[in-house]
């Protein structure tokens, strides 16, 4: 049978590529997360919600095809060191390798948390260390390494020199420049690390870059559903961290997901590719299309002793868009209509 590996796979884009994998295809997915930041798959599993347990192993769903390990994956990592067949010989599932392996386990949280734990989100380099080695001798058929804009240099995102990023902006035989914080550092890294597995032991891999992803269910802790949860709330004033004219490149997770399945299937010697719509929007708009659909015009409050990260960042879609001809389908008005709704049923009383 084909099994699949998602690391990180409770957390906003783990569990949706889960999602994705369980409607498209007859797969097993064998999920691991230590819920540190991700939902329990009872929160989020889609039809009837049964389970069992073989050992410590969860068995979720009618058909048994979604298996959750609860735990730091680093410690699934070097159980499999120890006995590369630990999950055949520990659970009696029946397979000789992982066919698609999605690594989204990381230490993450919004720019609160890249900003204000930076030692912390560096236990990312621990993780995707031992992730690639695992890789290297488990050889599984496709691997996914989802990097991120954060790579890019900073300097390429200032108020006075906000440019269009494109994919080579990031060039491993030149001055890389100084990426976001340790996130960046860590998935700059992770790029690196995925041309090594690709060029040095022949890991089909390929590394995606997404700026500002959103979507229905994604947590509060990220700007998009925290601004829509304020405006089903009906704030005002209506806060912004900084002043709100520093500007992202929305792009919503099905999308996200989308492009994925086509990397994966024509890309598989480590490079990267950006994700995302090639449109700056500030924050100060982004608040304009929430209050647009929550039908009020309160002022606006800048909070200037927020952590901002950097001025602008979005993406140069011209290299994608010519190699694989795709563009996103979902607009920012369509989608953020989408958020606003799921967060106006949390907040009946103010509908």
């Amino acid at each position: 049978m084909k099994i699949h590996l998602v690391s990180g796979g409770c957390g906003f884009v783990g569990r949706n590529v889960v999602k994705r994998l369980l409607k498209t295809t007859q797969d097993t997915i064998f999920v691991v997360d230590d819920l540190s930041i991700g939902r329990h798959p009872k929160e989020w599993f889609e039809g009837e919600f049964t389970s069992k347990m073989n050992k410590d192993l969860e068995i979720i769903g009618s058909d048994e095809r979604l298996l959750f390990w609860n735990g730091d994956f680093r410690n699934l990592l070097f159980y499999m060191r120890q006995d590369p067949e630990y999950i055949q010989h520990t659970y009696g599932v029946d397979f000789e390798k992982f066919n698609d392996v999605f690594h989204f386990a990381a230490i993450v949280g919004g720019r609160l948390k890249i900003d204000g734990d930076p030692l912390m989100v560096a236990l990312d380099l621990s993780i995707d260390a031992e992730f690639f080695y695992w890789i290297t001798r488990h050889k599984p058929v496709r691997v996914l390494y989802p990097s991120s804009s954060a790579a890019y240099p900073t300097s390429l995102q200032t108020t006075e020199g906000a440019i269009a990023l494109s994919e080579g902006d990031i060039d491993f035989t030149k001055n890389l420049g100084t990426p976001d914080m340790t996130y960046g550092w860590t998935k700059l890294t992770g790029e690196f690390l995925a041309q090594i597995a690709a060029k040095h032991y022949g890991i089909s891999i390929v590394c995606i870059r997404p700026f500002s992803g959103y979507g229905e269910d994604q947590e509060t802790s990220y700007p998009t559903p925290a601004i829509a949860e304020r405006a089903a709330k009906r704030e005002s004033p209506f806060e912004v961290w900084g002043t709100g004219k520093q500007g992202r490149d929305f792009v919503h997770i099905d999308d996200i997901i989308d492009f994925i399945q086509i990397l994966m299937d024509n890309v598989s010697d480590g490079s990267a590719y950006n994700i995302g719509s090639g449109k700056l929007t500030s924050f100060l708009e982004l608040i304009d299309v929430f209050t647009d659909i929550a039908g009020y015009k309160p002022p606006v409050k800048p909070l200037l002793d927020k952590p901002v990260g950097v001025h602008s960042r979005y993406a140069d879609m011209s290299l994608v868009q010519e190699k694989f001809g795709w563009t996103p389908k979902i607009s920012i008005e369509e989608g953020m209509r989408r958020v606003y709704e799921a967060q106006l049923k949390k907040v009946p009383a103010c509908r």
